[in-house]
């Protein structure tokens, strides 16, 4: 099974120079089948029509969202106006290598039209270069090990993502009728993707994986993950998810993935490891919803 051209639908709303960055990456693809449709969600600082419309490409439109939507509407905007089986949501900040078309449908046909594939990410930093963060040093460690495509389902999987969400949303290929499905929700901002894929597998979904690197993820010093980490905001989302996805697990018979969910032992230790900044800072109100998170059952 050959997948078709791959829509590549891209948020913006950030940094122009990395925007630029994100749209040229697309355009140096080794395959060159796909579709990139930009979702303009009203950035006040500079429009990309211009810019856009100079590159001279067909295969690129814009769209400019009627006024600034957020995250998650914007995504579902994202998934309208979708019009092949897959599609791929970048940020407007990440790159694509050179290889990453060609391997997602490699994916696709590998696993007899799965639900969502994700290559290999690379992670890089504000400026563009190679980088390992703690969180993504993390995520390696958590990541199942895998040589060539691998499918991925049930227990198996919902337990290895509960105790560390391991893949990279802006890299996954999703397909547009799953999207279409089941949506992104706006109860949660920081776990949203997490959210999606738990919903996905109840469902009986499956992910392709793959260990070749397709994709390059940036991570800032400064984003809202990062940001809401160090306040302790996330971590009350954190906390309310996995108290539900204990629930729902438990409900499937999957005991592995509900024990992994209750135990939540890298985002305990995730907050437990911003607590000395926010002791050392003075904000005592973040360590106490810090402490909090890491104690609570």
């Amino acid at each position: 099974m050959k997948a078709g051209t791959i829509d590549i639908i891209m948020p913006f709303y950030g940094d122009p120079a990395q925007f630029k960055e994100a749209v040229l990456s697309v355009l140096a693809q080794d395959d060159p089948d796909w579709r990139l449709v930009i979702v303009d969600d009203c950035y006040p600082q500079w429009d990309p029509s211009e810019w856009v419309q100079g590159l001279g490409d067909a295969r690129i439109s814009l769209e400019r969202n009627p006024e600034n939507l957020g995250v998650s509407r914007t995504f579902d905007r994202c998934i309208e106006l979708a019009r092949n089986e897959y599609l791929a949501i970048p940020g407007c900040d990440d790159r694509l290598l050179p290889t990453y078309v060609t391997e997602v449908r490699s994916l696709i046909g590998d696993g007899g039209r799965p639900e969502y594939v994700q290559p290999a990410v690379v992670v890089i930093d504000e400026n563009g270069h190679g980088a390992r963060p703690l969180a993504d040093r993390v995520k390696a460690l958590v990541r199942p090990r895998i040589s060539g495509p691998t499918p991925l389902s049930g227990d198996l999987l919902a337990t290895t993502l509960m105790r560390g969400n391991w893949t990279y949303f802006p890299a996954i290929c999703w397909r547009a009728d799953v999207l279409r499905r089941f949506r992104f929700t706006d109860r949660y901002e920081i776990v949203m993707d997490l959210a999606l894929q738990m919903d996905i597998l109840l469902a009986g979904g499956r992910l392709v994986a793959s260990s070749v690197p397709a994709f390059e993820y940036r991570r800032h010093s400064a984003s809202a993950s990062s940001y809401t980490a160090s306040d302790g905001t996330r971590f009350v989302e954190e906390r309310d998810f996995y108290r539900t996805a204990v629930t729902r697990l438990r409900d499937v018979g999957w005991q592995r993935a509900a024990r992994a969910a209750r135990l939540r032992i890298t985002s305990r230790l995730n907050a437990l490891s911003k607590i000395p900044s926010a002791i050392g800072r003075g904000h005592w109100s973040a360590a106490t919803v810090l402490l909090s998170h890491v104690f609570a059952a």
